[in-house]
């Protein structure tokens, strides 16, 4: 009996790529803002993900998009989607 697997919604998002030093990899730093809760201020705030980059297209600056995948080794859970806008 085949087992049938559940289609899921992958995530997307947006962020600049600060780092290619590794092979095959790039790190997308991805800002957000959130509002005090207190104060109502709005802050910056930002994660850092290591994406799948498989051909090396991308560069310091390059903004792009990422998407949920697999587990590709201890820290990649991210892939290349598009380079939106390449850097000057």
């Amino acid at each position: 009996m085949a087992e049938v697997g559940i289609q899921r919604h992958k995530q997307k998002l947006t962020g600049v790529v600060v780092s290619t030093r590794m092979q095959n990899t790039v790190v997308v730093r991805i800002e957000r803002l959130v509002q005090h809760k207190l104060y109502g201020k709005f802050m910056r705030r930002h994660v850092k993900y290591m994406a799948d980059d498989p051909n090396g297209d991308c560069n310091v600056g390059d903004r792009i998009t990422i998407e949920e995948c697999r587990p590709l080794s201890k820290h990649k859970r991210w892939r290349l989607r598009e380079i939106v806008e390449r850097a000057a």
